[in-house]
């Protein structure tokens, strides 16, 4: 049967065409299969297709139309059989032949398939095409006003007034209302008595962000910062690809080095690109790059579709000079690329936990090796990955010791709380840290606390029987939300109200155990009910913008103490902070994981060096039942060498990274006995390969995850662990034909996992 044809008379069957007159694209789509396809190019598209496009193709047995990305072009071996292109989605490339590259590495690495990494690629709101937003600006009436020069007004519409004259020019509602602290009644008052205008405006998503940031001079560099610049300047001006692992102790100025070394890019025309781990920290990096340069674009999960697409074509069109955005900002499609720079490279968020399992790190450290530009990784508490591939010479290891000015590192006090006649009686807050917190707020200075559970009680407890009460879809522990009254499973946002009784045992003695943010937070109002409070974490700051306006009322004075997770410990710079309390420095210690003793050490070393920043000191609390466990003393100790070379030898020991690579495979299912037979099935596939060709690789388990039970699937995982991670994509390419679970199992490889849960 001949193939029907869908293109019209210019299009001649395939059996009568001459074969050198073909053209066939390779053809990738979002689905876990590692091949290209090659498909036909009808003749009204040959001249318009080309790799970086996406298009329609038939796809799959019933041929559904799926969209397709074009990766490569050829003359096909053969035409028999293939199937058509139906139609063009983009008109023009939206990826460089650079990033097609680049995405094929990373299916390479993390072992998944090149259509998946494209599709992560490329945002939402650009494959959507998604528009901008309208906006509501506002403006003075001048001629109105001008007749009622001295009308009393309500404070609220009077502090409307003073923004909008203040500004000198249109300003959105949503700006004015936030300067004037207030809402959208004192504005809309105004607009009845005429003292304003308001007219619609397409947004900018810069404008929102951008708005009244005065522009700032460069800092004067210490001894450190500078000749840490002057070899990242000596890099830049000789083009030379370099890894340069920034080790600079809390305090000592890595951002000024950065934009130092970006300006110097910049008057090349070209083009930067800054990774930071958290969104909240997104704002006041913004803010302080776009006080230094005339065009900051932003790229992060927590922006509208149409404020990405906007951001994406000006970064695109080569219009901004520094994009500054969280893990997918790696991506971000400059033209002129000249720097590559990740702050806080210690983070786990730049690891991300679906498929494509990357990690931004090692994707930046590749994109800087295809581009031939420099890669600057900071932190004050270094992965020990990167750690050891600086002291190997694989990278460059540049260090800053002192803090800016001389200011002293804070002294860090450690506060056993086992006996504490407070903490025993359920308090959040010990006795010493009540008594500095006291002594802080008399002297007018500020405190941050940090807790890394969310919640108001993260466990319910039954007396008869002695189990927790989990979550009925996973096997996680469900957490008390005291504000809206629900126990909720962080892990597949069940929630439901609290249970009067114990839903194992039917005993009505449930206790509610453990401290959470939320109950924090109403311990220190009221403990200090005169010292304005603010909590961040994941549950107060689901709003569009609450980070920045809780960080901005924290920085002007207007919160006295600022609580909460891991979003505030990193990268916050508030000189008027004399005081620092980690609540519960153990929450991550006990975890099943092996980094978990380096994550103790990184979180508390990291939120330490949130106060002793200016002129009236500071100093830090550390709360634990643990007061001798090596990674908590050496935090208080600021020695990172120490703790590393320490934990090296211990990792070195277990034959664990960084001294081994693993992947993990993850096989889940609704029925466990099914779900463990085929782990079995898998890892014995894995094993007999290993034994046939003699790979050095280790094979643990399988075993139940740690969590045994997520969102109604049974989990079990196997790790395999090797020198060189080629030697792992070598098994991966003789066993993955093999790995067809039965139905309704599924299985995930996780290479180089860094959640183990």
């Amino acid at each position: 049967m001949k193939q029907q044809n869908l293109f019209g008379p210019e299009l001649l069957p395939w059996e009568q065409a001459d074969q050198n007159d073909l053209m066939a694209a390779q053809l990738v789509f979002n689905r876990p299969v590692e091949t290209t396809f090659d498909y036909l190019v009808p003749d009204h598209l040959r001249d318009r297709l080309r790799p970086g496009q996406r298009v329609l193709a038939p796809f799959g047995r019933g041929d559904r139309l799926t969209t397709g990305y074009c990766v490569g072009l050829e003359r096909p071996q053969r035409s028999h059989g293939l199937k058509i292109i139906h139609s063009l989605i983009d008109e023009q490339p939206i990826l460089s032949d650079r990033t097609l590259a680049l995405a094929r590495w990373i299916a390479e690495r993390y072992l998944c398939a090149w259509g998946q990494v494209l599709e992560t690629v490329v945002p939402a709101g650009v494959k959507n095409r998604a528009g901008t937003r309208e906006i509501l600006m506002l403006e003075l009436n001048a001629e109105v006003l001008s007749k009622h020069p001295q009308v009393k007004l309500p404070a609220k519409q009077a502090a409307v007034l003073q923004v909008l004259t203040a500004a000198g020019k249109p300003l959105s509602q949503e700006h004015v209302a936030r300067e004037a602290k207030c809402g959208s009644g004192p504005i809309t008052a105004l607009r009845h008595k005429q003292f304003i205008r308001a007219f619609p405006r397409r947004s900018d998503p810069r404008d929102a962000e951008m708005e009244a940031i005065e522009k700032s001079a460069n800092l004067k560099l210490n001894t450190d910062q500078q000749r840490v610049l002057d070899r990242i300047l000596q890099a830049l001006r000789q083009q030379e690809h370099t890894t340069f692992l920034l080790h600079g102790v809390t305090g000592s100025g890595k951002t000024e080095v950065y934009i130092r070394a970006i300006q110097e890019v910049v008057s090349y025309g070209r083009q930067a690109i800054v990774l930071v781990p958290e969104i909240s920290l997104t704002p006041q990096t913004i803010r302080r790059f776009r006080s230094r340069f005339a065009s900051v674009a932003v790229l992060h999960s927590h922006l509208s579709d149409a404020d990405r697409h906007s951001h994406w074509q000006q970064i695109s069109s080569g219009n901004v000079q520094v994009v500054v955005g969280a893990r997918s900002a790696v991506f971000a499609p400059t033209k002129n690329l000249g720097l590559i720079v990740i702050d806080e490279e210690h983070e786990t968020s730049f690891k991300q936990d679906t498929t494509p399992r990357y990690h931004a790190r090692e994707v930046a450290r590749k994109r800087a090796e295809l581009e031939q530009i420099p890669l600057i990784l900071g932190s004050a508490t270094p992965t020990l990955e990167s750690w050891c591939r600086a002291q190997a010479g694989q990278d460059e290891l540049l260090q800053m010791t002192r803090r800016v000015e001389g200011l002293p590192m804070p002294p860090v006090t450690i506060v056993d709380v086992r006996h504490d006649p407070i903490r025993k009686k359920g308090g959040a807050i010990g006795r010493a840290l009540h008594h500095f917190m006291q002594q802080a707020l008399a002297a007018d200075g500020q405190i941050i606390l940090f807790l890394n559970l969310r919640g108001y009680s993260p466990v319910l407890w039954c007396r008869a029987c002695g189990q927790a009460v989990k979550c009925p879809h996973c096997d996680v522990s469900l957490t008390w939300h005291k504000e809206r009254n629900e126990i909720v499973c962080h892990s597949c946002d069940y929630h439901n109200v609290p249970p009067t009784s114990c839903p194992g045992c039917g005993d009505a003695g449930i206790r509610y155990l453990g401290i959470g943010t939320q109950r924090l937070e109403q311990e220190v109002r009221s403990r200090f009910p005169q010292a304005p409070c603010i909590r961040m974490d994941s549950d107060s700051m689901r709003k569009h913008g609450s980070h920045d306006l809780a960080l901005e009322a924290f920085r002007k004075g207007e919160a006295r103490i600022l609580l909460g997770t891991q979003m505030i410990s990193k990268g916050l710079d508030f000189p008027n902070v004399t005081l620092v309390g980690v609540i519960d420095a153990d929450t991550v210690l006990h975890q099943p994981d092996l980094r978990s003793t380096e994550r103790t050490f990184q979180l508390i070393a990291q939120v330490a060096g949130r106060t002793g920043r200016g002129p009236k000191g500071g100093r830090v609390l550390v709360q634990t039942s643990c007061p001798g466990e090596p990674a908590i003393v050496r935090a208080s100790e600021h020695d990172f060498l120490g703790f590393a070379r320490a934990e090296l030898e211990q990792r070195r020991s277990m034959q664990a990274p960084p001294f081994e690579h693993l992947a993990r495979l993850i096989i889940r299912g609704p029925d466990e006995q099914a779900t463990l037979a085929e782990a079995r099935r898998m890892a014995e596939t894995v094993r007999a390969a290993i034994a046939t060709h003699a790979l050095p690789i280790r094979v643990m388990g399988p075993a139940p995850a740690p969590v045994a039970r997520l969102k109604g699937s049974f989990r079990f995982h196997f790790q395999l662990s090797a020198v060189q991670f080629e030697t792992l994509q070598d098994l991966w390419r003789r066993v993955r034909d093999q790995f067809k679970p039965a139905a309704d199992v599924e299985f995930a490889v996780d290479m180089d996992p860094i959640n183990m849960r």
